[in-house]
């Protein structure tokens, strides 16, 4: 059996980022930079102003200016700004020539075709210069990058419109079990609703991925077959069910007749202890115990790490944060313990967390609260209320 630290450290030894790809920015939400991205312009592309109000020049500031014009955002001033003269300016607009300063407009008393500045300015007040964030060619974001929505953002405003990605990893889920009945069939004696199918794939679809799911019976023939055609189409295939030592846990002999070799078979951890991990030709097998809590677990601290390495994620590990316990909660002395908790933030930041009931590996109800994962290593006695401990959102 190995520690859950040691088979977080598994997945970057034995997988490799897959290819790279040319994406339009627009389908670009989630993926992976595989290359760093610069600018392709300055940033402000010109120089304009940050306020509604009226360039000038500051040495004039003193005086009645003459408005001779008009620079609404979008288009440039038709004329050079005279000693004397001001130009009516809106935010966004291009600074005319000759102007060197904008006096917004709360500090300017206007009569007629006349301004006069009520308070005095300085040179490039209220003045965003050209390329003062970004010079052309200058770096925006780095390889291993996940591209979130202002990351995108920020790419469209300096011209970059594709970019080079790790392709979005193939993913194929399996589920096994006699005993599992899909949503909307009637239950047979013996049999209970299927929450890992909707589990493994809602979570996979929360973060942008898409994956095929097969259910298969508890026959060796039919478990063969399925992770075949799922090992052969797929760069990651994640298995609910069958991976421990019962009579018809098949997958663990399966896997390596297949051709997939095995890392590690079963994890020092609560619950989730018999994980299967294994890779075949740079793809990845994920073998998840069949009770749904132990699943979820499966998904959020172990196949999240696998989904990084694959897409070349700077950091593909769980994103793990600091929390206070609340309350006393109960250690294991021999497997690391992950514990359903809620979280409370203070107003200063601090992270409050506390238990839930209901934690067996088959209970799922208190995933209606929970809004934090708790990683709680081995130890003898209990973790008490006030220390800090590591979570991370599920």
């Amino acid at each position: 059996m190995i520690t859950l630290s040691d088979a977080l450290a598994q997945y970057p030894q034995t997988l490799k980022p897959l290819p790279a790809e040319t994406c339009p920015l627009e389908q670009a939400l989630s993926r992976v930079l595989a290359q760093p991205v610069a600018s392709k312009i300055d940033l402000p592309l010109f120089t304009q102003s940050a306020v509604d109000g009226y360039a000038l020049r500051a040495a004039d500031a003193q005086k009645t200016l003459k408005l001779t014009g008009e620079v609404p955002a979008g288009s440039p001033s038709s004329h050079a700004l005279s000693a004397g003269t001001a130009m009516r300016i809106l935010t966004g607009g291009a600074l005319p020539e000759g102007a060197d300063t904008v006096a917004r407009q709360e500090i300017v008393e206007r009569s007629g075709e006349t301004i006069r500045l009520t308070k005095p300015v300085n040179v490039g007040a209220d003045t965003r210069y050209r390329g003062e964030e970004l010079k052309q060619g200058e770096a925006i974001a780095e390889t291993g990058q996940r591209l979130h929505s202002g990351l995108l953002a920020a790419l469209a405003m300096a011209g970059v419109f594709k970019i080079s990605v790790r392709r979005r990893p193939r993913i194929a889920l399996l589920v096994t079990g006699d005993e599992i009945a899909r949503i909307g069939s009637p239950l047979k004696p013996g049999q209970v609703y299927d929450a890992n199918g909707p589990l493994m794939h809602g979570w996979l679809h929360e973060r942008g991925y898409r994956a095929d799911i097969q259910y298969v019976p508890d026959r060796p023939e039919a478990v063969e077959q399925a992770l075949k055609q799922a090992l052969d189409s797929s760069d990651l295939v994640i298995s609910s069910g069958g991976v421990s030592v019962g009579d018809r846990d098949y997958l663990p002999q399966l896997a390596p007749k297949l051709g997939v070799q095995k890392i590690f078979w079963n994890v020092a951890q609560k619950p989730g202890k018999p994980l299967w991990y294994g890779v075949r030709n740079g793809a990845a097998f994920m073998g998840l115990p069949g009770n749904p809590g132990a699943v979820l677990i499966g998904l959020a601290v172990h196949v999240s790490a696998v989904l990084g390495v694959l897409e070349g994620h700077s950091t593909p590990q769980p994103e793990w944060r600091a929390g206070i316990l609340e309350k006393e909660v109960k250690a294991d002395a021999h497997r690391d313990r992950l514990v359903r908790m809620t979280l409370r933030y203070e107003e200063s930041g601090c992270v409050h967390l506390k238990s839930l009931p209901r934690q067996d590996s088959h209970m799922l109800s208190n995933l209606a609260s929970a809004g934090a994962l708790v990683w709680l290593p081995v130890k003898n006695g209990d973790y008490a209320a006030g220390e800090t401990v590591r979570w991370l959102t599920i």
